[in-house]
């Protein structure tokens, strides 16, 4: 099941909402949304809810253990319990993950069929993995309390409104919020309007940018020319930002409707002015999660120059592994490390000496290019598509309008989204009465009706993110 999908908009959230506000009791409440959250992944990964379960199981009974053991004396015990409750994680994520990536290659190198049946990707394993770990090991760090219970702990990481797709949530965000967070009309109106916005960005702006990018590299390489090939990758940057920025939206939407507040995934990327600041502002949870877990641990940028450039390479590589099991990923993990580097050594004091326009173009186009790389799996249509965008070769447009009225909706939507993806709603002071509260959801609503028309006209709506 999807946000945008009509069971969710007419169903499965309604009834969930209706259900949750009834209740009066915060255990009732808490119930509801524990159901519905194992009832919203067992609708499209029924035998992977008791895989969730179980590695949730696996952080309590590791929680707990590293809890009870938190006495000087059993410092050693409590080091070993925390590192093979961790190693059960990540060999879970490994196994269901990239045990097929690992036999692929080992079959290659081999030459031989291994004859082992592939297994198959449970929906958002790797984010809530990557939650599950974060509240181990700030639980180890003393960051956190333990949670004795075990159902909140399972609310905590299968909580729907960020369960396949993010964002990322830190224990330590809604640690007090499970059992004292104090629902209002405020939050609910907020969180309603939020989800919208969201539901807006993936429905009215992804899904029909996503045309373009989808029909020309579906297509054949030979008939399409450099220009088409610019126009698709920003395309695909337009569809990934709308599709991934929006269902963050949703998600911290529908978190506080339900009185939760999670912090911000996306800060307008597109309006960076180096590869480090659009790092900074884009999939924020992600990017703390590897600085604040692996980075920093591993010594951050304090033990010397050598020390920082293995320190970024593994954590880009790590980065670009954790998006998917395939080796385009990994070279876009490493094509940012290596960018990320030259910055810190020394362009960054290049760059910041040159006019902002030129910082703009500079830092879009290096995300174009690695837009590209993280969108084609198949490395010879990867090269093919670099090539003929560094390469010139005449677009038939005229041919392009004849035979795809797809390609040119989307490039009529293009303008509109690059647009959206800049601050100008940020800069407009709206006054907090009565006529204007009623204006914005008036707004609301009409986008609601916009979208739910759209989804009934248009059979793509998938989420890209559900992949990783």
């Amino acid at each position: 099941m999807v946000f945008s999908s009509l069971s969710f908009l007419y169903l499965f959230l309604p009834v969930t909402i209706l259900l949750y506000f009834i209740c009066k009791n915060r255990v009732y409440r808490n119930t509801v949304l524990l159901l519905a959250s194992i009832l919203f992944y067992a609708w499209g990964e029924p035998k992977f809810v008791v895989l969730m379960l179980l590695a949730s199981l696996v952080a309590y009974v590791g929680g707990l253990w590293i809890h009870h053991l938190d006495r000087a004396e059993t410092q050693k015990l409590r080091k070993a319990v925390f590192i093979v409750t961790c190693v059960l994680l990540v060999g879970n994520l490994f196994v269901f993950k990239y045990l097929n990536f690992t036999i692929d290659n080992i079959e290659l190198l081999l030459g031989r069929d291994l004859h082992v049946a592939p297994l198959v990707l449970p929906i958002g394993i790797s984010f809530y993995t990557f939650q599950i770990l974060s509240y181990v090991i700030d639980l180890y760090r003393h960051d956190v309390h333990v949670q004795k219970n075990y159902f909140y702990l399972t609310l905590y990481v299968s909580f729907f409104p960020q369960l396949i797709a993010g964002p990322i949530v830190r224990y330590q965000t809604i640690e007090d919020e499970i059992l004292h967070r104090k629902e209002s009309l405020r939050d609910i109106t907020e969180g309603s309007r939020r989800f919208i916005i969201g539901l807006s960005k993936k429905v009215l702006l992804a899904n029909t940018v996503a045309n373009i990018s989808v029909i020309i590299y579906e297509g054949s390489t030979a008939a399409w020319g450099t220009s088409i090939y610019w126009i698709a990758a920003i395309s695909y940057a337009l569809q990934i930002y709308f599709d991934f920025s929006g269902y963050s939206d949703m998600a911290i939407g529908l978190g506080r409707i339900f009185g939760f507040h999670f912090l911000e995934n996306f800060n307008y990327p597109y309006i960076s002015l180096s590869i480090t600041e659009f790092w900074r502002r884009w999939h924020i949870s992600l990017s703390t999660w590897f600085r604040d877990y692996i980075y920093i641990p591993l010594g951050g940028n304090r033990a010397g120059k050598l020390r920082l450039v293995f320190n970024i390479m593994v954590v880009w590589c790590l980065t670009g592994f954790w998006h998917g099991a395939q080796w385009n990923f990994v070279i876009w993990g490493l094509y940012y490390g290596i960018l990320l580097i030259l910055e810190k050594l020394f362009l960054q004091k290049l760059l910041d000496k040159l006019p902002g326009a030129i910082r703009y173009i500079y830092t879009a186009f290096f995300v174009l290019v690695g837009w590209v790389i993280f969108n084609l799996v198949d490395f010879s249509q990867m090269l093919a598509a670099l090539k003929t965008m560094f390469i010139f070769v005449p677009t038939d447009w005229i041919g392009v309008a004849a035979q795809n009225s797809e390609i040119l909706r989307g490039i009529l939507f293009l303008p509109l989204a690059i647009l959206a993806m800049f601050p100008w709603a940020k800069k407009i002071r709206i006054p907090n009465s009565l006529p204007f509260e009623i204006a914005k959801n008036a707004v609301c609503v009409v986008l609601l009706l916009l979208c739910i028309q759209f989804i009934l006209s248009s059979s793509y709506n998938p989420f890209i993110y559900f992949r990783f």
